[in-house]
């Protein structure tokens, strides 16, 4: 963030210069500069208070501990948690509020008040509570600014302070660190017995892997073959540890790579949804083209027998047409036997009529006679059949295929 700042001073000064020279094109690319290097920083320091707030409390931690599942919390908004949670005192354990999990307390018959306490504080997140005044000075009601810091007795001194601290016999062996400049002084943590108050955890028992104090050595752990000092297992916890870093690292460049497949695998999904969409249109496409041939079938029946039915009513209309000039001429012929008063000019149509030359049936057409004529044309579905198959009809079924065992440790 600082970098991010000297960035910022450098853009100011260059936008001072090119204002002078009535550069206004360096002008506003300088204000451009100065406005993404300020929006970076202030998403830097989001992202760090992000990193640095307790969800339990949303503010800044404060004597910070982490559990079991490696969720950090602070220490008194852990116990009030626990106070909330009936189960949890029952059991004997402390869950965690942010994915439940359970942490066993090392001393559950000891007060609930005290069961954060004896959680380990937090080795990645340590608040810098180092006063900057000597410690000495204040306990005389003095206020002097230190100037050196004493690892061992974790107290700030000042120069006065510091004479005396190195020629006491109790400190003169203590190693001070100088506080004047810019020098970060990297404080040890001390860690308290629980049981014992005010001793120091020094000791270390290899038999029943527990972290002791002197008292604890002599009084719990006497028939113990191995125990040892914790300052003399540094070098083998620290190759411990470095092997560890290196087995996670490998994990995390597995864990990357097998993320890198997973992508691409996601993208070969993708592709594969889009392909078996486009079968299953395709196959719906090829039923629809079916129905429409079988629709295309019934109009063209519906179109013959139409014809038909129409040719029918036609001739029917040619036939009355005939029909009718017959009747008249023979109306003709008889008001004109009418009208002459001949005597053999009426006996003729008198003849004729009761002969029946003028019957319907002389003139119709035998062959048309005997041809079925179409009275209706409807539409009738098989509603109940077409509903039948459509109940039945399967455009086909989604397969799905699942990794074997082999296959998933391969991918691991």
């Amino acid at each position: 963030m600082w970098a991010e700042c000297v960035n910022v001073g450098k853009f100011r000064g260059r936008f001072s210069q090119t204002g002078q020279d009535g550069e206004s094109v360096n002008r506003c690319s300088s204000i451009e500069n100065i406005t993404c290097g300020l929006r970076m920083a202030t998403a830097q320091i989001e992202k760090v208070r992000e990193f640095l707030t307790c969800v339990i409390f949303q503010e800044l931690y404060t004597d910070p501990c982490t559990l079991r599942c490696d969720h950090t919390f602070c220490r008194k908004c852990v116990t009030g948690y626990i106070q909330t949670r009936a189960d949890a005192v029952q059991s004997k354990t402390i869950p965690c509020a942010f994915c439940r999990q359970d942490t066993k307390v090392p001393h559950p018959s000891r007060p609930v008040k005290e069961w954060a306490g004896q959680i380990k504080p937090s080795i990645i997140i340590q608040v810098d509570d180092t006063n900057k005044n000597c410690s000495l000075c204040d306990g005389l009601g003095e206020t002097t600014p230190g100037t050196s810091w004493c690892p061992e007795c974790e107290e700030t001194l000042c120069g006065r302070c510091a004479k005396i601290h190195r020629i006491s016999s109790g400190s003169r062996d203590h190693g001070l660190c100088d506080l004047s400049g810019e020098v970060k002084v990297k404080k040890r943590r001390k860690v308290m017995c629980q049981e014992h108050k005010g001793e120091q955890v020094k000791y270390l028992c290899l038999d029943c892997n527990k972290s002791l104090c002197q008292s604890c050595c002599v009084v719990y752990h006497r028939k113990c073959d191995s125990v040892v000092t914790i300052s003399s297992q540094m070098t083998r916890i620290k190759l411990g540890l470095s092997r560890k870093v290196n087995g996670l690292k490998k994990k995390l460049f597995g864990k990357s790579k097998k993320i890198e497949k997973q992508k691409s695998r996601v993208s070969e999904i993708k592709a594969n949804k889009a392909s078996v969409k486009e079968h299953i249109r395709s196959t719906t496409n090829t039923l629809v083209e079916n129905i429409k041939h079988k629709e295309k079938k019934l109009l063209g029946e519906l179109d013959a027998k139409t014809d038909t039915h129409i040719s029918q009513v036609r001739a029917a209309i040619k036939l009355e047409e005939i029909e009718m000039q017959m009747y008249r001429q023979h109306c003709e012929f008889i008001d004109q036997a009418l009208v002459s008063d001949c005597e053999m000019d009426l006996y003729d149509a008198y003849q004729a009529w009761e002969s029946g030359a003028v019957e319907l049936g002389d003139v119709r057409d035998t062959d048309t006679a005997d041809t079925r004529r179409i009275d209706d044309i409807r539409f009738t579905p098989d509603t109940d059949n077409v509903q039948h198959i459509l109940d039945d009809l399967q455009l086909g079924k989604i397969d799905v295929t699942y990794q074997t065992e082999t296959c998933r440790n391969l991918i691991r």
